[in-house]
């Protein structure tokens, strides 16, 4: 057998796809669950560092920077192993589906505050001055007037970011979590078949194309005038 044949028969082979869907779907439901955790805690704490950087206390910063930098310089995959394998010699331990939660939380938290940041200081200075003559306090003035439109214009690249960190999720394979990834190479190794990794890269697909239109939708709609959403 050879040509469009074998190729069907390899990457194709419906007996094996159907025999192997239901354990795709349990991983695509994992996934899901994975990458809106990570999401939402990466995010609040992304926000929650860029708002402590912009009090401006020196300790605070150095360390706050040295976080950031590490995070972001790490590979995503050494981070989850050395959670994973090097908690347990501290007599602390985490699953594999915790340790990638609290990995890629970490890294999406650190470029998170670096977006923020960016966003809180293009914020024009009359903002602040404005803000400070009507007898607005600091901490008003930053979640009042000075976040909501930080937060506007950090929204294209914040996207960008959120989209690449959630295919991350793909990493937990690599510690046991049965996710799309792990659920396929899981099934491919039973059956003898590559045909179940053809199903996890169609459930990518299906979970991550609508992502990304999410994703443009969320950039038109939150353009700044002068400034139209690609």
């Amino acid at each position: 057998m050879g040509g469009l044949d074998g190729f069907a028969a390899t990457f194709l082979n419906a007996k094996v796809m159907a025999a192997w869907l239901p354990k795709i779907v349990e991983g695509f439901g994992l996934t899901v669950l994975l990458a809106a955790a990570i999401v939402a805690a990466g995010l609040v704490a992304g926000l929650a560092l860029a708002v402590v950087r912009a009090l401006g206390v020196r300790p605070l910063n150095w360390l706050l920077i040295f976080f950031v930098d590490l995070f972001r310089a790490l590979p995503p995959l050494v981070i989850i192993v050395l959670l994973y394998f090097g908690l347990p010699s501290m007599e602390l331990s985490l699953s594999g589906f915790w340790a990638t939660w609290l990995s890629l939380t970490l890294v999406l938290a650190a470029f998170a505050e670096e977006i923020f940041w960016a966003g809180i200081a293009a914020t024009p200075r009359g903002q602040w001055d404005a803000a400070r003559a009507v007898g607005m306090r600091f901490l008003p003035t930053l979640f009042l007037v000075i976040l909501p439109q930080a937060v506007r214009m950090v929204v294209p690249p914040l996207t960008n970011r959120t989209i690449a960190i959630t295919k991350g999720t793909a990493l937990a394979s690599v510690v046991g979590v049965a996710e799309i990834l792990g659920a396929s190479q899981s099934a491919m190794a039973f059956s003898g078949n590559p045909s179940p990794l053809t199903l996890g890269a169609i459930a990518y697909a299906l979970l991550f194309i609508p992502v990304v239109g999410v994703g443009r939708w969320i950039e038109r709609r939150a353009a700044l005038p002068g400034h139209p959403a690609r």
